[in-house]
This record gives structure tokens, sequence and C-alpha cells, in this order.
């Protein structure tokens, strides 16, 4: 199994930037994804693009069984129990499950301090560029 510690930010137009650590099997991988989001006021928005867009690099990497840990406890809690979301979240959060399934992971509570902060310095660094 593979443990994606995921940390994740987004600019007000939308772009978004998701870091994550891969560890499994002795190795560990930092990758950086790059997403795009249609509300980036919303949290859970942010959030569904920044775990789809990890879960869709991690399916090119033809891995399976994978644990994501996130540090939004409502977004953690939404994706453990399949909550109800409101319907201008419907596409993204069913692109997300659609997403995990295929990788056969689960979302779990966590830290993840430091690549979000990393996330929100690069986001910030790119809009004052």
């Amino acid at each position: 199994m593979v443990v994606a510690t995921i940390g994740y930010a987004a600019g007000e137009r939308g772009s978004g930037l998701a870091y994550a650590r891969l560890m499994g099997n002795g190795a560990t991988r930092l990758i950086r994804r790059v997403f795009r989001t249609a509300d980036p006021g919303d949290d859970r928005a942010v959030a569904y693009g920044a775990i789809t867009a990890v879960a869709d690099a991690m399916a090119k990497r033809r891995i399976r069984g994978a644990r994501f840990v996130i540090g939004n406890a409502a977004v953690a809690a939404e994706l453990a129990t399949r909550g109800d979301v409101p319907d201008p979240l419907a596409l993204a959060y069913v692109r997300l499950r659609c997403a995990l399934n295929a990788l056969g992971a689960t979302v779990a509570l966590g830290t993840t301090d430091e690549l979000t902060q990393r996330a929100r310095a690069e986001i910030a660094l790119n809009l004052a560029a």
C-alpha cells in the first residue's frame, strides 16, 4: 500500500497546486501536480481538485491500494462516509470518487502542514509574479 500525504492550495483564478509525498515499499517520492478548480473560494472544491489530480498521477504510475492523508477534516469525513455534497460540487465529487475507486484508495485525516505551506507559498509567488 502507498500512503499519499497531500497538501494543496489554489489561487483566486482557480489555478491550483498539489504536493503529495508518496511512501510505500521502503521508498519516498514527492510529486507536484497542477490542477484547476471552478470555485477557488470553496475549500471542498479545491480539495476535490487536488486529490483527483494526485489520484490521476498515481493511476498513471499503475499504483493500486492507496491511502490519502489530507488536512481538511470535513473533506476527509465526507469521503470516508460518502456523504451528500451540494449540487455545484456533484461533478467534481463524482470524478474524485471514480479516481479513488480506481485506485482502491481510502482517505484519512492527518498532518499536511509542510506540503500545504509549500503549495500556498508557490501559489502566492505565482500570483505576485
